[in-house]
């Protein structure tokens, strides 16, 4: 039997379900300049994936890699989420959302 296939859609649907919630609070305390931050935690797992010999955990850091580098994106949409109400505003940093 070969579960390959689940585990990369287990792996896949609970990376994306912790990636959300990381993309919100980043951009609400750290803004459009938290980018980076994922930026640079994709590149290292998808370096990490490349150099880890078991294929289970190679795919999930494969996967981990794509879904940060996904959340660059995701950042600038939820900041554009901010502006348009529909998430709250860190009080803190409201020049920021100024145009």
């Amino acid at each position: 039997m070969n579960l390959y296939g689940i585990i990369i859609g287990l792996v896949t649907f609970l990376t994306i379900g912790i990636f959300h919630p990381i993309v919100i609070k980043a951009e609400y305390y750290f803004g459009r300049r938290s980018w980076w931050a994922f930026l640079l935690v994709g590149l290292l797992f998808l370096c990490a994936s490349l150099f880890v010999e078991n294929n289970y955990v190679s795919i999930v850091f494969g996967v981990v890699a794509f879904s940060s580098l996904w959340g660059i994106h995701e950042v600038f949409q939820q900041h554009k989420r901010v502006q348009r109400g529909w998430f709250p505003m860190n009080p803190k940093r409201k020049k920021d959302y100024e145009k």
